[in-house]
Parts: structure tokens; sequence; C-alpha cells
């Protein structure tokens, strides 16, 4: 789509020889049946010596064959999980112009695209690539992207959306993913565009059809095309449309005990975006997954969390479904493929940077929101993590949510108002959700399982929902369909 913040691209071309050279040799991309999203723009560098590459986190080296390399970075507007995508591919080209090797990005890396025989696949002497359904990574056979499908599926169906903008390093710091309403409105733009792949190759794109500019061109311009496209979508989605992320509160904790891991499984089966559980630590400072301080109403067991050791409330607890620690409770929820609100309840400096790390090596910082009544808890989590999300927990209704949440740099507000007033989405004034709209932050409400009052909300325009029946939620978006 090319519209809008496009005449702000600088197609001036600098190099004729290395423009001419680019078309010459540009790829034809095989896609699928039904894809939705084609590249727009193509940012060309050529390379006839060994140097870093401007766009991609690689060095560039011509070895013994190649007289000059070609790397394209390809734009779209859209992944179908997420708000712009660079792609890659290098092209090696010896001194008679012939193609002797070719490279292409795939999920952050980059592989040679030779067939299972060991051979490139060219149509005209040029490059012959498959790209990835909604994702555009690239293989040199659909083979590739058939032991992908699943993940694919999923990408393009449940998960159409979920990543909301997309920030690689190349970007980060100029264009901010962290922007609440921002990442509602792709998701909702996105979900709308869910589709099945084919995996019938039929639909085949010549790259040359797409706009070339010098990779500086590019570059400049993104940024820019990024904001345009926020802006549209702001204008055009009205509050009631806009997708609400669905938080199971506890896990669906109406149906399975609490913090559970059964309750995290339900609320997987129910259409839960994410489920939020309460944090404390032990004895020994291991993050335990459960709300009270007390063991006594869930367990019957004198004494609090904070007493005992894990390995000691592990056997303490058997009996009745034991508690689960928190890299239990993480690695459940990436295998279901849920997001987490933490609400961290109690929390030591050593347990935190447990906790942290945790979140590090599963590599789903992305996924997670952390909350707290604690600004301190959150301000500290801010300062070692820069890019989480973070969100204040309050229960006071004249409070100033900006004030609360600028203080700690949070991304998000969350009053806690369900048994402030018989109709609390009234308390959610105009004035107040402008106030916090205006400083960029996000609204997350409290857990809430009246139908009336979460169409109310969901008609707000508010970001997150918790709720202990999730499939409320979900089912109050379907009535906006």
């Amino acid at each position: 789509m090319l519209d809008g913040a496009l005449e702000g691209l600088d197609r001036r071309i600098g190099s004729e020889t290395d423009h001419r050279l680019a078309l010459r040799h540009a790829p034809i991309i095989q896609f699928d049946a039904h894809e939705p999203f084609f590249p727009s723009v193509v940012g060309y560098t050529v390379f006839r010596r060994a140097a870093p590459s401007p766009s991609f986190p690689r060095d560039i080296q011509l070895g013994d064959r190649a007289a000059f390399v070609i790397e394209y970075a390809i734009w779209w507007d859209w992944d179908i999980q997420h708000l712009y995508e660079l792609e890659h591919v290098w092209v090696y080209v010896d001194e008679g112009g012939a193609v002797v090797d070719v490279e292409a990005s795939w999920h952050g890396k980059y592989n040679q695209m030779l067939e299972a025989e060991g051979q490139l696949r060219l149509h005209g002497g040029r490059p012959l690539l498959y790209s990835e359904p909604g994702k555009h990574a690239f293989a040199p056979s659909p083979d590739w992207l058939l032991q992908r499908k699943g993940k694919t599926i999923a990408s393009c169906g449940i998960n159409a959306g979920k990543m909301g903008v997309h920030v690689t390093p190349l970007f980060a710091g100029i264009i901010d993913q962290r922007k609440p309403l921002q990442n509602r409105l792709v998701h909702t733009w996105l979900e709308r565009r869910q589709f099945e792949p084919s995996y019938d190759f039929s639909k085949a794109f010549d790259l040359r059809d797409a706009i070339f500019v010098p990779w500086r061109n590019l570059n400049s311009w993104i940024p820019a095309r990024v904001a345009w496209w926020a802006g549209r979508l702001r204008a055009t989605i009205p509050a009631h449309e806009r997708r609400v992320l669905r938080i199971a509160h506890r896990g669906a904790s109406a149906y399975a005990e609490e913090n559970s891991p059964t309750s995290l499984r339900k609320a997987a089966e129910l259409g839960a975006d994410m489920v939020e559980i309460d944090i404390r630590a032990s004895a020994d400072d291991v993050p335990i997954v459960t709300h009270d301080s007390s063991l006594k109403r869930l367990y019957g067991i004198d004494g609090n969390v904070s007493d005992y050791d894990w390995e000691t409330l592990r056997g303490l607890t058997a009996a009745q479904g034991r508690l689960s620690n928190f890299d239990e409770a993480l690695a459940l929820c990436k295998d279901l493929g849920l997001g987490l609100y933490l609400d961290i309840k109690q929390l030591g400096a050593k347990a935190a940077r447990a906790l942290l790390a945790a979140v590090d090596a599963q590599q789903y910082m992305r996924n997670i929101i952390f909350g707290s009544f604690r600004p301190d808890y959150l301000a500290e989590i801010k300062a070692a993590r820069p890019a989480a999300r973070t969100s204040i927990l309050f229960n006071a209704v004249d409070i100033d949510p900006v004030k609360l949440a600028g203080a700690i740099r949070a991304d998000f507000v969350h009053p806690c108002w369900e048994n402030r007033a018989e109709q609390p989405h009234r308390l959610l004034t105009p004035e107040w959700i402008a106030a916090v709209r205006e400083a960029d932050l996000g609204i997350v409400c409290w857990h809430e399982e009246r139908p009336s009052e979460i169409a109310a909300l969901k008609a707000l325009g508010v970001d997150a929902i918790c709720s202990d029946k999730p499939e409320l939620l979900k089912e109050a978006a379907a009535l906006v369909r």
C-alpha cells in the first residue's frame, strides 16, 4: 500500500551504476496464494569490498568468486504479526555478471539459498526465492517453510497482530514499540486480516515492481512511515472497535485453583491473551506464584510464604496441588503461547534478579507486563531492564494516574476500582482517559465478570481487562465484529 507518507521517500538514485546492478539481479519471490502483504520499497547497497552491512548485523565478505555483492533490504508495511517488516537478500555476482551465490534472512539470522541438491535456484539468471506466508522469511524451496507450518499457521491465525509495533536493534530508540495504544491499534488491524496459508506458492512477485532506492534513503524514511501508519490507525479505528487484551485473573480462577497450572491451561483454552499471576519470594529468594502472604487460606498451613524456603514449600503444599515457582509458570505460559501480567506482591532484590534472569533466558520479555502496587519495585525493574513494560496498580479514585506513572516511567496505569462503584466504568471519565492517552499510557482494568461492565469498558477503548472468566472477554469482542 503506497500512500500517505510515501511522498516523504527520497527517490534520488545517486549512482546510476549501482541502481542498474540492483535492478538487473533483483530476485523473483514466490508467495503463498493467500498472502495479503507484498514488498513496496527496496533499499540496496552494492559492496565491492568487505564491509559491515548498514542494515543487518553481519559483515559482508566477497569470497573468491564474487566481484561484488548486492544487499537488498526489502520493506513491507506489514508482517501478519506486527507493523513493519524488513527482510534481506544478498546476491553475489562474478566478473562476468553471473550470480554465484545467494543468501537471505530467516527470523533474525540468514542462510545460504541452496536447494537439497546444493544448487542455487535461478530464473533467467536471477535468484528465485520462496517467502514464508505472512512472516516473509526466505527459503530456497517450500520444503523449509513446510517444516514450520504449525508455527506459521498460528502466526497467521490466532496470533495475528500480537506483536504490535516491531522494533529491531537498528531502530531502537528511534521507533517506540512500547506505546500501548499504538500496539492495540496494530493488533486490531492485523487480527482482521488473519488468513490460512494455502502452501501453494504460485503467486510470483518480481522485486523490480517495488521502488528501488539506496539504503540510506529507505533508512531515513522508515520511522516516518511507521508514524504515519500509527496516526492513520488511530484516526480510522474507533475506540469501541479496538482489540482489548484479554487477561485471565490468577488464571481462569473461576474454574480452577487460582495461580495453578490448571488455571493457566484453562485460560489458554478459553481464549485469554495473558494470565495475571501473583509473585512473592520464598525465604531463599525464589520467586513463587501465589497471591496471599499467608499459606492458611489455600493450603491450611500456618505461616507465610516468606517463612519457608522453596523446597520446603514444595513439600508442604504437595497434597493440595503444590505451589509453582515462577520459572515453572513461565515455561508453561511460553508453551501455551500466553503472555504474563505479573502482579508483584513482595520481591526482594535477589528474587527480582532471579525473576528477570528467567525472563531473559526464555527470551520472553516482550510478552510480559510487570505490575505492582509498589512503585519502587517497578522503578527498579525499569532501571534494570529499560525495555520492560510496567503497570502501576492503585485503589484510590482521586489519584493523578499520569503523575504516578510518570514518576516511575510506567507504561500502563491499572485502576483497581471493581468495588468502588456499582458501575465502576463510569469512573473512567472522558477527561481521565484523555489525560492518560495524552501521556501515551495504556489502561489495564480490574477483574470484571459482569458482561454489561465488560461491554462498557470495551466501548471506552481500554487496553486490557482482567477477568476470572476470560471467555467473557472473548465473547464481548465478538459482539463488535
